[in-house]
């Protein structure tokens, strides 16, 4: 029996750990606003540049993010054992491995950076500038990589402040950089005084200059921290390639990878069709995609949560308190993002206005985001339900639940829609959200059923 005690202490437990994803999420957030908006400020077609390469870069990071999933279900678990010697092994692997990571998706990413534009249906004059701003951000991935697993491994010893520092730093940095590479050299009026601020000109390249040096910035500050962790510290050993240890952690990593593989290939074939209704609903798609993302970020708090202490819990052997974790989380996420929805819902126009001052890009902007304001809570579930089997390393089932709710709620549903029936940018966010919520009603199906936690 869960009595009002113990329930306040899982909740204060839950927020403890929460609140630094939160906040990392909410800086991370705004620097992205400001980022799109100062590529917005160059133009739409600079904002649909961009879109045009945010999926395959999501799509190589993702890996990596994979990757993290399962570094983070292993040294969780041997924490929850007591076996800190086993956890700083682990983090030792952790480094060779996403050094490895990062150097062969950021080789690739350069590779086909020249095509992608193609292969996306961009608008021929995009491609030049979206070509230089996918090799960019590529090249930086060899660090971006590690900086992605080591804030999974610090999350597993239940450090999230840390990475929550790291990352907003970064993108303050990101800012920065932009502010200073973007633009050409202007004149501006500060308290009435005119002040000449020197800039590089470089438009879209130089946001993703900028972006890259931040992930150099949040690699310099992260991998030091990791040493000075006393649980996970990897100092005492050799970042020699462990075969056991590996085997383990990417036994959990390839079914989450092979997840994110397919929902990036999916959000691919998606963006494409995006892109063939034109430049203006293709910046208006980019923008709306970035600006969802604040009104669900406490989602990813909840999820962070609910994956470590899960994962700890496992390794002490406490089946029963996953269950009582996972409820409590998916409760709190469930909630929150019902009031973020709401916000949505009421102010879509002010939100797209900070980004762009063309008016059809707002409005068309404003539309979609409206309608996709209501799977917010069914997204908040998905989260902690995928963090949940994440933190006890069960990822296969979510990998098929992905395929057959991105392929068969959202891809082909939006291929009729563009390509036969000719509709617009509404219609295709209409099956996006019927993703979001058959997915979240896949995974409650799974966890209500609760065979998985019989076979742990």
């Amino acid at each position: 029996m869960i009595t009002a005690k113990s329930r306040q202490t899982l909740n204060l437990t839950i927020l403890s750990l929460a609140w630094p994803t939160i906040l990392e999420q909410v800086f991370q957030t705004l620097v992205q606003y400001v980022d799109s908006a100062m590529v917005g400020r160059i133009g739409a077609e600079a904002s649909a540049t961009v879109g045009v390469t945010g999926t395959a870069t999501w799509l190589l990071t993702g890996f990596s993010f994979a990757a993290g999933v399962g570094f983070l279900a292993c040294i969780s678990r041997a924490i929850g054992a007591g076996d800190f010697v086993l956890a700083r092994r682990v983090s030792a692997q952790s480094i060779v491995f996403s050094l490895l990571l990062g150097t062969v998706s950021g080789g690739l990413g350069i590779l086909i950076s020249g095509s992608l534009p193609g292969w996306m249906g961009a608008d021929p004059a995009l491609h030049r500038d979206a070509a230089i701003y996918f090799a960019i951000v590529s090249a930086a991935l060899v660090v971006r990589s590690p900086m992605i697993v080591f804030s999974s491994v610090l999350r597993a010893a239940g450090d999230m402040r840390t990475p929550m520092l790291v990352n907003v730093t970064a993108n303050v940095v990101n800012v920065l950089f932009n502010f200073l590479l973007i633009y050409e050299t202007r004149t501006i009026q500060i308290l009435g005084r005119s002040i000449t601020i020197w800039g590089a000109g470089m438009g879209v390249a130089g946001a993703a200059l900028g972006t890259a040096i931040s992930f150099v910035a949040g690699f310099l500050l992260m991998l030091p921290v990791l040493y000075r962790n006393p649980a996970i510290s990897p100092k005492e050993f050799p970042l020699l390639p462990n075969r056991a240890i590996l085997h383990q952690v990417i036994g959990i990593s390839i079914p989450s990878a092979l997840q994110r593989l397919v929902l990036c290939l999916g959000q691919m074939v998606f963006t494409a069709q995006v892109t063939s209704l034109g430049t203006v609903p293709l910046a208006a798609h980019s923008i709306a995609i970035t600006a969802e993302q604040a009104f669900y970020m406490p989602g990813s708090g909840y999820q962070a949560a609910a994956t470590t202490l899960c994962g700890q819990a496992l390794g002490a052997g406490d089946k029963e308190r996953i269950r009582k974790i996972a409820r409590r989380c998916a409760l709190l996420s469930v909630g929150t993002l019902a009031a973020t929805g709401l916000l949505l819902f009421t102010f879509p126009g002010a939100v797209m206005s900070i980004f762009t001052p063309d008016p059809a890009v707002i409005a068309l902007g404003a539309a979609v985001l409206r309608l996709v304001s209501v799977s917010e809570p069914f997204f908040g579930l998905t989260m902690v339900l995928e963090g949940v089997f994440n933190g006890i390393g069960d990822t296969r089932p979510g990998f098929y639940i992905s395929m057959v709710s991105m392929w068969g709620f959202r891809i082909l549903p939006t291929l009729l829609c563009v390509r036969v029936f000719g509709l617009g940018l509404t219609a295709v966010w209409c099956c996006m959200v019927a993703d979001v919520i058959g997915r979240s009603l896949l995974l409650a199906i799974r966890f209500l059923k609760g065979r998985w936690l019989q076979r742990l």
